[in-house]
């Protein structure tokens, strides 16, 4: 076959030139490979996010590059689609220039040969018998139609020639495989976003890209009924309505109309024993205003509804509104004392911070999410993987760790055996008077990670980035009370002191060591823990990261017994320092076990991790009434069915290319000193072993007495 395309017959050598690139199977291959290579890049690429997240993930210079070239919206791209449209010009006209060629050879009996010509065959026998040309000729013919080829008998003027034929519907194969490839392009291009486009170039929609009620959206960004094509999502909360669906675009979004209203009855959700989903299910009311027609159904994952054209997919569960009852904690200043705050998921909540005498300090609470599962890996091994607020780094490398796999793959978890549900989570950000929000998540109960009870607090500040998160460790009320207690006495220069005295005076009592030795352990202890808790940085460096500041002005010869030192006494200060503020507390001294031992140096730990919080409080979860929203994802697409139809052409194509061999036989009888004599030639597309066994099959079967020559 070749692959040079129509030659037109005109004196415009450009334009016949132009028409033959066009046509040529060389050209459409080339474009096949560029759609392939077009394909990988939207498939590796996440399509159609908002621009922040392309700017975070590339930074300022390759995501205006990348915005130019459409890499955000590869399918909807005008290169992409003129791509597209090309490939169908250019496969039209090669089935236009090769499927009559093949027609017609399909139809010829190729009777033209001649007896010369035959003799060339690599396939060839001859025979003959007495009797008449003509009565050989007719045995050859019927033994030919019992194999099932068909038959035709022409008339020679020194003979008869028997030619048959066999698998010639093979070329139905090129035609049906390309005429595949056209049909499933134009089945594309109908489920593309064009009449999206073509609405926006020439009917004035432009994408919304403010916030509020969908009912306020002005309609210039809203999309009508007309809209043929269209693929978008639309979130309802249990027991209220929604006629629209919104589809994103790369600078906002458009609102679509639907042509009825979906009423959410109830959000089905069951579990595993571990804890994972086992269904999805929204049991939803359907209500046409056009025909006043309504009827519930059930929109189950792999199970959509459709009605009127549209297509109905449950696509995930978000919260509806929940309401939630948290106490705040300070986590600066001297104060230990919690207050209560309300919140409900998608509101904003004022922080009054009064109470923590920061009431210069003004914060506004955004609730993003409440989530009342979250299945993790609690498998010992997994914890060694977890990740927390560390020391000695930027606040940019604390965020771009994580402690769990809440993103990513699924099948990061597939050789874990040992997921549990570890109960509700709350996120939300905090927001300062700026107008600079980082993001917090707090988990409800206390997680066992290496053999401890801790509660997560997850912060970061990038929507792209994965959560840190700070442990703090559980008390004996399995409660943040202790730690809590424990971080405002760490902050008070008061308790600091009576910690380092009452470390003075345990390490060396009065009555058996020198006065002024112990007054200098005692001014030790009161600057390790000074050192600790960030004193003279206004709190904002402390932990670890202020005594390894502190160390390094030391000679580096004494660094590491300064270390030792150091250690044991910041260890032996924070018991005091906790024994001292159950004392001001008016409640009993802690007493000393393993697990306070234990506790204790957890909390060291938190009390170091907490100055890269970043946060005036800590919200902990206490009580919730949850509210569950489906969304759903709502497509209208015409070349559905198109696409259906070329894929099946394309599938009996391939079957017809590699399964269906075409086999052309020619007999030429003749009679010659009083015998009829026979000449049998046989030839196909692709010699096989299965052609070889026919081949010697027909030999045997055609009638014959005596063999002239076999080749």
């Amino acid at each position: 076959m070749s692959t040079t395309g129509i030659e037109l017959k005109t004196r415009r050598r450009a334009l016949a030139e132009a028409v033959e690139l066009v046509s040529s199977m060389r050209f459409a291959i080339a474009l096949l490979v560029m759609l392939a290579i077009a394909a990988i890049i939207g498939t590796i690429m996440q399509q159609n996010k908002a621009e922040p997240d392309y700017i975070n993930q590339f930074g300022p210079f390759w995501f205006e590059i990348f915005r130019k070239l459409g890499l955000y919206t590869v399918y909807s791209a005008w290169w992409f689609l003129l791509i597209l449209a090309i490939l169908i010009v250019s496969t039209s006209l090669c089935i236009a220039r090769n499927a009559p060629k093949m027609l017609r050879d399909m139809r010829s009996w190729r009777e033209n040969v001649r007896e010369e010509s035959l003799r060339n065959f690599h396939h060839r026998t001859e025979w003959a018998q007495e009797g008449r040309a003509v009565a050989l000729a007719s045995q050859t013919a019927q033994r030919l139609g019992d194999a099932g080829y068909r038959v035709k008998l022409v008339d020679k003027p020194n003979g008869v020639l028997v030619a048959a034929k066999k698998g010639a519907a093979n070329k139905f194969g090129y035609i049906f495989a390309h005429s595949a490839i056209v049909i499933i392009l134009l089945g594309g291009l109908l489920d593309s976003d064009l009449p999206i486009r073509f609405q926006q170039w020439f009917m004035g929609k432009t994408p919304y890209m403010g916030s509020g009620l969908i009912s306020a959206i002005p309609p210039q960004h809203r999309l009508g009924l007309g809209n043929p094509s269209f693929r978008g999502n639309t979130m309802i909360p249990e027991g209220q309505n929604s006629s629209t669906a919104v589809l994103p675009q790369a600078s906002g979004v458009l609102i679509q109309e639907l042509p009825f209203t979906i009423h959410l009855n109830k959000f089905i959700v069951d579990f595993y024993s571990t804890g994972m989903p086992k269904l999805f299910a929204s049991e939803v009311t359907i209500h046409d205003p056009e025909t006043g027609k309504s009827f519930p159904a059930s929109i189950k994952v792999n199970q959509p509804l459709i009605y009127r054209g549209v297509a109905i997919y449950q696509s995930g569960i978000e919260d509806g509104g929940s309401k939630l009852k948290l106490t705040a904690y300070p986590m600066t200043g001297t104060s230990d004392q919690s207050f209560a705050m309300d919140g409900e998921v998608g509101s904003t909540t004022e922080l009054k911070l009064a109470d923590l005498k920061q009431a210069n300090e003004a914060y506004t609470v955004e609730w993003s999410g409440f989530r009342a599962f979250n299945v993790e890996n609690t498998k010992d091994g997994s914890a060694q993987d977890t990740r927390d607020v560390k020391q000695g780094e930027s606040l940019e490398q604390q965020l771009a760790r994580t402690l769990s796999q809440h993103t990513g793959s699924a099948a990061k978890n597939a050789n874990n055996k040992d997921l549990k549900n570890v109960g509700p989570s709350v996120q939300y950000k905090l927001r300062d008077k700026t107008g600079q929000a980082r993001e917090f998540m707090n988990y409800m109960q206390p997680v066992t990670l290496e053999g401890s009870e801790v509660y997560l607090a997850g912060v970061r500040s990038n929507p792209g980035d994965p959560f840190s998160f700070l442990r703090i460790p559980a008390d004996d009320q399995h409660g943040v009370r202790e730690w809590m207690r424990l971080r405002a006495a760490l902050a008070d220069p008061s308790l600091r002191e009576e910690a380092a005295r009452r470390y003075a005076e345990r390490a060396m009592p009065t009555s058996k060591t020198d006065a002024t030795l112990a007054r200098q352990l005692q001014e030790s202890a009161s600057k390790t823990l000074a050192i600790f808790a960030g004193e003279g940085s206004g709190g904002k460096s402390g932990g670890y990261l202020a005594v390894s500041q502190f160390l390094e002005r030391i000679p580096p010869a004494e660094q590491e017994k300064a270390a030792n030192v150091f250690m044991k006494m910041l260890n032996g200060a924070m018991w005091e320092l906790w024994q001292a503020a159950h004392a001001r507390a008016g409640e009993p001294p802690v007493e000393a076990s393993e697990a306070h031992g234990r506790f204790l140096q957890l909390a060291t730990n938190a009390l170091s991790d907490s100055f890269f919080y970043g946060a005036p409080v800590y919200l902990s979860l206490e009580e919730f009434t949850e509210v569950k929203a489906s969304v759903l994802q709502v497509t209208r697409s015409p070349g559905k069915k198109v696409v259906y139809l070329g894929c099946l052409l394309l599938v009996l194509g391939i079957f017809a290319m590699f399964y269906i061999r075409e086999r052309r036989i020619w007999v030429w009888v003749k009679e010659r000193d009083g015998e009829a004599h026979a000449m049998m030639a046989m030839s196909t597309q692709r010699k096989t072993l299965d052609f070889e066994r026919e081949f010697a099959d027909l030999k045997t079967r055609l009638p014959q007495s005596t063999q002239i020559g076999v080749s």
